[in-house]
C-alpha cells in the first residue's frame, strides 16, 4: 500500500510520498488533478539524501550550505535510479527548515511533494481546511503549532554549464544567490 501524507514544512503544507512509491505518486496527481507533465519536487533531510538521488555540482553545494534548510529549491540532474524508476531526468530538491518535516524525511527518506491544493489554485495552509478538503484522500495529516510561511520557495535551475536560472522568485532573492556564488 502506498503512503501519501500531508505535513507542514517551513513554506506551505506538503502533500508527499516516498520518492520511489509509484502508486503514491499516481495518487498525488489524482488528488490534485495535476497535469502529468508537471513534475513534483523532492524534499530531503540532508545533503546526503540529495546526493543519493541527484548529481550535486560545487555551486549547488555552496547554495545548499548557505540556504538549506530553507526556502530554496534547486533543480539538478537526476541519478540513473531516479530516471529509471520515476522518469525524472532532472529533479527539484529542497531541505525544509521544519523539525516535523525533517523527522518525517529522516524516517521515510526523500519524498516527492507538492503544495496542498487543487492544481492551479492557491495552496491551502490551514490545518482545519486541509483536514476538511483533503483528509479523506490521504493516509495521514500531520498537525503543527508552528505557522508556516505562505511564501513558496525560490526555485532555480543549475544548467549544464554551471550557470543559474531563477524559475520562481520566493523568500530567497536573486541577489542573495548571486552574492553566495560570487
Amino acid at each position: 500500500m502506498s503512503k501519501v501524507i500531508i505535513f507542514p514544512t517551513d513554506t506551505v503544507y506538503g502533500l508527499g510520498t516516498p520518492i520511489f512509491d509509484v502508486e503514491g505518486i499516481k495518487r498525488i496527481y489524482e488528488i490534485k488533478h495535476r497535469p502529468k507533465d508537471k513534475p513534483l519536487a523532492c524534499l530531503c533531510a540532508s545533503l546526503e539524501q540529495i546526493e543519493s538521488i541527484a548529481y550535486v555540482p560545487e555551486n549547488a553545494k555552496k547554495l545548499i550550505k548557505r540556504f538549506l534548510p530553507g526556502a530554496l529549491t534547486i533543480i539538478l540532474n537526476s541519478k540513473e535510479e531516479v530516471i529509471e524508476k520515476i522518469g525524472y531526468k532532472t529533479i527539484g530538491v529542497r531541505i525544509p527548515n521544519a523539525k516535523i518535516a525533517l523527522d518525517i524525511l529522516n524516517e521515510n527518506g526523500p519524498m516527492l511533494t507538492t503544495s496542498v491544493n487543487e492544481s492551479g489554485m492557491v495552496p491551502e495552509n490551514e490545518y482545519d481546511d486541509i483536514l476538511r478538503d483533503f483528509g479523506s484522500l490521504v493516509d495521514k495529516v500531520y498537525e503543527t503549532d508552528r505557522k508556516s510561511s505562505s511564501v513558496p520557495s525560490t526555485v532555480l535551475m543549475i544548467n549544464q554549464d554551471g550557470s543559474i536560472k531563477i524559475l520562481r522568485n520566493g523568500e530567497i532573492t536573486g541577489q542573495e544567490i548571486e552574492e553566495c556564488l560570487a
